[in-house]
């Protein structure tokens, strides 16, 4: 299926960014984000390094700008910025950790704030504190790349 739109891009394309700078390798069967006509959806993203896999940190400010610096790398492979960011989801595993969070998270989105969820969870992958996913308005012109 084709995009009406843009006739040389399918409408949905699966993008898996593993070996590109900064882009970690994903800890599950899912692809790091999904383009569907002019919208990416991004998979939540945790504080690793994209190296190692280790998680970097161990407390909620550094693991946000690890989550964030993951999210910035695919999101620079997928033909975007996080300033194209249009709504985030954010999980933290212990809201006494919100402020915190909410202080060093304001600093990503200089240019206006998305829309946001934040929800309190009792556990996330690899033992992480946080895990933040996006949904990202594309460019127009956006080049994808990614392996379907």
């Amino acid at each position: 299926m084709t995009s009406p739109d843009r006739p040389d891009r399918p409408a949905r394309e699966a993008l898996v960014h593993t070996g590109r700078p900064g882009v970690p390798t994903p800890v599950g069967p899912f692809a790091h984000a999904v383009r569907w006509h002019d919208t990416l959806w991004v998979t939540g993203q945790m504080p690793t390094d994209p190296t190692t896999g280790a998680v970097v940190g161990d407390d909620v400010v550094t693991q946000t700008r690890q989550v964030l610096r993951n999210l910035s790398a695919v999101l620079a492979a997928s033909g975007a910025h996080l300033a194209d960011t249009l709504m985030v989801r954010a999980y933290l595993t212990d809201f006494a950790d919100y402020a915190a969070f909410n202080a060093e998270y304001a600093t990503w989105f200089p240019a206006g704030l998305p829309a946001r969820t934040c929800v309190g969870t009792t556990g996330l992958a690899v033992g992480a504190l946080v895990e933040i996913d996006l949904v990202v308005g594309l460019p127009d012109a956006a080049p994808t790349g990614g392996a379907r």
